[in-house]
C-alpha cells in the first residue's frame, strides 16, 4: 500500500521545469518509494511514450553500478527518459557528466536524484549544477501523513520511519529500529568518517539522553575521550546525514544574555526510544525525557511541513525561553511545545514571547482540539501545525 507524501506535488512540478531534482533525506524514510510513484505517475499521464519512460538505477546493486562502469556511453543512451539515481552520494564523479547531459538535451526531468546525504554534504552537485536542479528533503513520515495509520503515542514510541511505523508488531518494529541504527554505524557512517562504530554508538546515545538539549561539545568529548572538535565534526556528519537536527539560537538585538549553543535533536523518536530502552508507552510516559521526545516530532513536522523555513531556538541567561522560532516568509512564529493535555506557560514563556514579539504563538499540546489561550496565543495539536502559517484558528 502506498501512502502519499506532502512533497509530491512540489518535486512533480520540479520535474516538469529542472532537468535535475534531487530528493534528500535519512536512509529509509521513502525516498526511493517516492521517486518510483512519481515515476509511475509521469508515465501514466504522459501524452508522449518516448518522454514517458523512466530507468531507475540503484547505486547499492552492484548490477546498477556495473551498467555505469562507462556511465557516459550508458547515460548518454537515455535521451528522453526520467533517469532516477538512487543513493547518488556513492559516485559522485557523476554530477559533471549530468551538468553536460542535461545542458545537451535541454528537457526538464531528465534526472532525479535520491541521497542521504545533505545538500552541503553534496558539493558537487550545488558546484556543477546550479541552476539547473531543485532540491527537496524528505522526513520520516509526518503526522498528517500516517495518521489514518496509527496512533499518536506508537508515532511517537515507534517514530515515523515506515519499516518501523508501519510493522504489525511492537516487536517487530523494535527489531527494525535497532537493526537499522547497527547498520548505519557499522556501514554508512564509515563511509564519511573513520571513527568506530563503537565509539560512534556511545556518542549517538548520549545524544540521545540530551535530546533537546544545547550542546556542550566540551563534556562530550571529556566522557568520551576526544577533543571537542572530533565531537562538533562527528555530530555535524551525523547532521549532514539526517540523522541529527541542530536548531540554532535564535538571533536579537536586544542586547540579552543569549545562549548561543544549537540544540540537538534526533530526527527520529524511534531512534532516540530505541537508544534510551524504551519499548512501550508506559516506558515513555515514564521517562523524564517524554517532554523533549514531544518536542522531537513537533520539530519533525515542522520541518516537512515548511521546507523553507529558519527555525531556530530562543534562549536567555536570565530564563527566557522558547522551543521554536519559526521564520515563514519573513513572518515570525513561536512554538512552544507542551506534552500535556492541559498545558500552562511559565514566566520564561511569556518572557520570551515579549522579547521576540512574534505575529504569533501556538502552544503545542496534546489536546483534543485547538483553543485559545490568551491574546496572541493559541494552543494547538499537532494535527494543526499545517495550518500554522495561515492564522486559520
Amino acid at each position: 500500500m502506498y501512502i502519499s507524501r506532502i512533497l509530491e506535488t512540489q518535486i512533480a512540478e520540479s520535474l516538469e521545469y529542472f532537468p535535475v531534482v534531487a530528493i534528500t533525506g535519512p536512509r529509509q524514510c521513502g525516498k526511493s518509494t517516492l521517486a518510483k510513484e512519481l515515476l509511475a505517475q509521469r508515465t501514466k499521464s504522459s501524452t508522449n511514450a518516448n518522454q514517458g519512460q523512466s530507468l531507475y538505477l540503484d547505486l547499492e546493486r552492484p548490477s546498477d553500478t556495473t551498467r555505469l562502469s562507462d556511465p557516459e556511453l550508458f547515460l548518454g543512451m537515455q535521451k528522453g527518459k526520467t533517469i532516477c539515481i538512487d543513493e547518488i552520494q556513492r559516485m559522485p564523479n557523476l554530477f559533471p557528466l549530468l551538468r553536460s547531459l542535461v545542458d545537451e538535451w535541454q528537457a526538464p526531468g531528465s534526472f532525479l536524484i535520491l541521497g542521504s546525504a545533505s545538500r552541503d554534504l553534496l558539493k558537487q552537485s550545488s558546484e556543477t549544477l546550479a541552476g539547473r536542479i531543485a532540491y527537496h528533503r524528505l522526513m520520516p513520515f509526518l503526522w498528517s501523513e500516517i495518521k489514518g495509520q496509527t496512533n499518536l503515542a506508537d508515532y511517537l514510541v515507534r517514530g515515523a520511519f515506515p519499516k518501523s511505523i508501519l510493522a504489525q508488531k511492537p516487536s517487530q518494529s523494535l527489531s527494525w529500529l535497532s537493526n537499522f541504527t547497527s547498520t548505519f554505524l557499522e556501514r554508512d557512517l564509515l563511509a564519511w568518517i573513520g571513527a568506530s562504530p563503537t565509539s560512534m554508538r556511545r556518542l549517538w546515545t548520549m545524544l540521545a539522553h540530551e535530546n533537546g538539549a544545547t550542546v556542550n561539545y566540551s563534556r562530550l568529548g571529556s566522557a568520551l575521550g576526544v577533543s571537542d572538535k572530533t565531537v562538533r565534526n562527528h555530530i555535524d556528519v551525523l547532521a549532514s546525514t539526517y540523522m541529527l537536527d541542530l536548531v540554532p539560537p535564535h538571533h536579537s538585538n536586544l542586547g540579552k544574555r543569549l545562549i548561543r549553543a544549537p540544540k540537538v535533536y534526533l530526527t527520529d523518536t524511534g531512534l532516540t526510544t530505541s537508544l534510551l530502552g524504551l519499548r512501550s508507552t508506559e516506558d515513555m510516559l515514564g521517562h523524564p525525557g517524554f517532554g523533549a521526545l514531544w518536542e522531537q516530532a513537533v520539530l519533525m513536522n515542522l520541518r516537512g511541513l515548511y521546507p523553507d523555513a529558519e527555525i531556530t531556538h530562543y534562549r536567555t541567561a536570565g530564563g527566557a525561553e522558547m522551543d521554536f522560532v519559526v521564520n515563514v516568509n519573513s513572518n515570525i512564529f513561536a512554538v512552544e511545545c507542551k506534552a500535556s493535555a492541559a498545558p500552562k506557560l511559565s514566566a520564561g514563556t511569556h518572557n520570551a514571547i515579549e522579547d521576540i514579539k512574534p505575529k504569533h504563538t501556538f502552544v503545542v499540546a496534546q489536546v483534543s482540539q485547538p483553543y485559545p489561550h490568551s491574546e496572541g496565543i493559541d494552543v494547538i495539536r499537532i494535527d494543526d501545525l499545517a495550518e500554522m502559517a495561515s492564522l486559520k484558528f
